[in-house]
């Protein structure tokens, strides 16, 4: 058993994929045509971080409450943890792309984290290894 993916509401397709893409560094998985449950066209967009397994649907806000919730999937919070084997390297090659980072990095016991933005403005953890 495995999560196979989770969603992000974002405002539209084709600039989150450049930014998951181009900037993040994800793969691009599948960008399909769809249609949504009374048959309007959409897109089956996901993207995956290399070598990951699970996915991320990246699911273009249809309707007013979908649009209230770009930027804030998680009210707020942190809701998006990203892993990287060394920190300093993506942290400074992402600054270097124009991401948006709240926090300086900082070390805990789980490792260096900083806090970015999306290009909706949701907040991720980027977090490099924890000390040995």
């Amino acid at each position: 058993m495995h999560l196979e993916l989770v969603t992000i509401i974002v405002d539209e397709y084709d600039a989150a994929i450049e930014f998951f893409v181009t900037t993040l560094g994800f793969d691009l998985i599948e960008d399909s045509p769809s249609l949504t449950n009374d048959g309007r066209p959409k897109r089956w967009v996901v993207v995956r971080p290399p070598g990951a397994t699970t996915g991320i649907l990246l699911a273009q806000a249809d309707g007013d409450r979908q649009r209230q919730s770009v930027g804030n999937q998680a009210a707020g919070r942190v809701g998006f943890f990203l892993r990287v084997p060394d920190f300093t390297t993506s942290h400074h090659r992402l600054t270097a792309a124009g991401v948006h980072f709240v926090t300086t990095p900082r070390t805990e016991p789980y490792g260096q984290v900083a806090v970015f933005l999306d290009i909706s403005g949701n907040r991720w953890d980027l977090l490099g290894p924890p000390e040995s």
